[in-house]
């Protein structure tokens, strides 16, 4: 480990990002334990896992109900996720803005959430803390923890204000998440045995969609 690492590391946001990796060890060591116990469930968790990170929350939490979770186990999984997710982004923003540290791989997403950030900043900023709550409330797209915590960063809120205010709206908005994608899973299986997997199908199709859309406008606009 190279001296300035340790350096960033040493910062309040180098913290934040160690106890996001170690939170992020323990969820796969957890899983792994798991696996030799329970391999169904096991599997089952980090497909819940996958699709979060590709396709977002209710995509997850679609595939979990249609996988026969309980609420609980979905809530946990999926929070536990995007908690991982704000704990691991954020620091690697703030230093990438600071051009202290940039991983180039990430550049790229880095470079799309700023440019998403900055849009929304202006809006939020009216409301303050709780138009930040709000927005990683929010279920439309381009919205969440994290594109909240840049936002966060941008407006100048402090650091434990900004990961307090995306995390307790993330927890909010996954309880909500939950009641809707449950009920909506329990009507699809009314209709068909295989009605929760065509809708977890009709969700990632709506997100993919979206985000195919989203990437048409901004080569329109030049962005």
């Amino acid at each position: 480990m190279t001296s300035s690492l340790k350096s960033l590391l040493r910062r309040p946001e180098g913290l934040v990002l160690l106890s996001g990796i170690i939170l992020s060890l323990a969820a796969v060591i957890s899983l792994a334990v798991s696996a030799v116990w329970s391999p169904a469930y096991s599997q089952s968790l980090a497909a819940v896992t996958a699709t979060n990170l590709v396709f977002g929350r209710a995509a997850a939490m679609s595939l979990g109900y249609a996988m026969g979770l309980d609420d609980v186990t979905v809530i946990l999984v999926n929070l536990l996720v995007e908690t991982i997710l704000v704990l691991v982004f954020y620091p690697l923003f703030v230093f990438s803005w600071r051009q202290l540290f940039e991983f180039k791989r990430l550049r790229l997403y880095m470079a799309a959430v700023r440019d998403a950030a900055e849009r929304h900043r202006d809006t939020i900023r009216r409301y303050g803390v709780i138009g930040l709550f709000l927005f990683v409330w929010s279920p439309l797209w381009m919205t969440g923890p994290v594109v909240g915590c840049a936002i966060g960063f941008l407006l100048g809120l402090h650091m434990g204000v900004t990961l307090l205010v995306v995390l307790g709206g993330t927890f909010v908005a996954m309880i909500g998440w939950a009641f809707v994608m449950r009920e909506l899973n329990e009507q699809a299986a009314r209709l068909s045995a295989v009605g929760p997997l065509v809708l977890f199908s009709v969700v990632v199709l709506i997100v993919v969609a979206a985000y195919l859309f989203r990437g048409k406008t901004r080569e329109r606009s030049g962005k």
